[in-house]
């Protein structure tokens, strides 16, 4: 029998408190509709799509939001196998090394082990988030000219959240039975960026060979 998600990643240990709709909200309501249509099993390609009359900006948070979720619940669960000791950089590989820069403590790229990359990630995104210039709760308060170019970032860091655990770690999430709800997440992330054109596609050059043979999600 297939487990759901909080059976199968601890809700405890994630490394940001999750972040919450506001019940009553536009943003709450889509946020029950996208859930809807992913327990719908309708495919993702379609559940991606911005629905009829929606404002693109909205759906686009309540995405980031959930993503933020998702894959910080992820990797929350799975910290204890990523360490200063076996990931000593934030990488993807070999040929891949993603350095930390943030404008304030880091400002300049940085080389940082995958569990500091990840903290500071996190809490980066969390700010973001938060922050009600970037992502406007309030009725009637527009979101800023450059939310999607923010979101973009936001989104292109997250993509290295996966890029390390499939490369990294895949064996902890078959070990933990965890390989089909991963992929899931994945696929829905990927299908997302990809109806809005959020990430450069240079920037999922990684994760080819791995979703190829992992995920069956085939780059376009």
């Amino acid at each position: 029998m297939a487990l759901c998600l909080s059976q199968v990643f601890n809700k405890d240990k994630t490394f940001r408190p999750r972040k919450k709709f506001e019940p009553g909200t536009q943003r709450f309501e889509l946020y029950k509709k996208a859930q809807a249509s992913l327990k719908s099993g309708l495919d993702l390609k379609t559940v991606v799509q911005l629905p009829p009359g929606e404002n693109i900006n909205d759906w686009i948070a309540v995405h980031v939001v959930d993503f933020f979720n998702r894959i910080n619940l992820i990797y929350g669960t799975m910290s204890e196998f990523c360490t200063q000791k076996s990931c000593p950089i934030m990488s993807g590989g070999l040929k891949y090394e993603y350095r930390w820069q943030d404008d304030h403590k880091y400002k300049r790229p940085t080389k940082l082990s995958a569990p500091q990359y990840m903290c500071m990630l996190m809490e980066w995104i969390e700010m973001l988030i938060n922050n009600e210039d970037i992502f406007p709760t309030r009725i009637g308060v527009p979101f800023p000219k450059n939310f999607q170019q923010v979101c973009t970032k936001i989104l292109t860091r997250l993509f290295r959240v996966f890029v390390h655990v499939y490369i990294h770690h895949f064996d902890s999430i078959i070990s933990m039975g965890a390989e089909a709800h991963v992929n899931t997440c994945y696929k829905h992330f990927y299908y997302f960026i990809r109806e809005f054109s959020l990430i450069d596609h240079r920037e999922l050059e990684p994760l080819v060979r791995s979703c190829l043979l992992h995920v069956g999600v085939k780059f376009t």
